[in-house]
């Protein structure tokens, strides 16, 4: 292969992909776009010991991008959503607090995962197995263990192929992945399959939930939520079950003369999103929070509303409004 810059354009067509296998090891799009770009860079400055006969370029990237996860991991704890640390909060709390030294998961745009003129398969890569509930099951598994079950089960890599990568033998990777299914399996189903579109109803649901929230409207809010609805709002580390609990909640943030909030939707984890700009005592609408939501047919059965502004930018969304 040609070394300069047909050999950086060609890498650059996995990113979407890389991205996506470094946000399932890390939980976090900020530490994978940087892991991403030292995959990249490593790749570059070893680009004249790349044997395509002995690997293609996919299988050598992602080589050097599962080692670099590794290797990060041995330095960074699990990171976690409110619920898989505490007990839901007895009582409505309108101001929770902020505990930003707990290492929390992060949500991830699906403008990085690619899009439909991309290749096909890159975007089958990066958008499989990335919905928030695995994200968070994931993170309960050794880093190994973790490698193992995305390569296998999520990417389809043969049981000799992960064991060439990680410098072991097949028995010990088929071992692993059982290890890993059975730890996997007390946290959350196994991989769910990749949505490539909402349905119409849960298009309009998402379009009431908008409007109901703007409107200050939690009648209306109430009736878009399942009885055993969750809410959670990392970093803050307190959580609501049941829809009671939710709209009361709720209720305290609401739209006071209808200019409160402003709506942006977007997209996370293949999963539909909304993001919030609160306006400030000077009138400007700076960014609050990413609403990701975990929809039914028929209902919502999960708002993870991720606080901060420093989640905008990789969702390409400015400070303020």
């Amino acid at each position: 292969m040609t070394i300069g810059a047909d050999f950086a354009a060609e890498t650059m067509t996995y990113r979407p992909e890389l991205l996506a296998h470094c946000y399932r090891m890390l939980g976090s799009v900020h530490d994978a776009e940087d892991l991403v770009q030292e995959t990249l860079l490593r790749a570059w400055r070893a680009a004249d010991r790349f044997d395509e006969r002995r690997a293609s370029l996919r299988t050598w990237l992602y080589r050097i991008a599962t080692n670099a996860c590794l290797t990060a991991l041995e330095q960074r704890g699990r990171r976690a959503l409110p619920t898989d640390l505490t007990e839901p909060a007895a009582t409505v709390r309108p101001r929770p607090v902020r505990h930003p030294e707990i290492s929390w998961l992060e949500p991830i745009p699906d403008a990085l995962l690619g899009n439909s003129a991309d290749d096909p398969a890159t975007v089958v890569a990066a958008r499989s197995g990335i919905r928030l509930a695995f994200i968070a099951a994931l993170q309960y598994l050794p880093a190994r263990q973790r490698a193992v079950l995305l390569l296998r089960d999520v990417l389809a890599w043969s049981a000799a192929e992960v064991a060439d990568l990680l410098d072991t033998s097949p028995a010990a990777i088929n071992s692993a992945l059982q290890r890993a299914r059975a730890q996997l399996d007390k946290a959350a189903p196994m991989i769910d399959r990749m949505s490539e579109s909402l349905s119409p109803g849960e298009r309009a649901m998402i379009d009431r939930y908008v409007t109901a929230f703007g409107n200050g409207d939690m009648d209306e809010l109430g009736k878009l939520l399942r009885d055993d609805v969750v809410l959670e709002m990392p970093p803050a580390l307190v959580w609501f079950a049941g829809r009671a609990h939710v709209v009361a909640f709720f209720a305290h943030k609401a739209n006071q003369d209808g200019d409160t909030w402003r709506a942006v939707p977007t997209a996370a984890n293949t999963q539909p999103a909304v993001a919030y700009y609160l306006r400030d005592a000077d009138g400007t609408h700076r960014a609050h929070s990413i609403h990701v939501l975990t929809t039914t047919e028929t209902a919502i059965e999960r708002i993870t509303v991720f606080l901060g502004e420093e989640l905008f930018r990789p969702f390409g969304l400015p400070p303020t409004l």
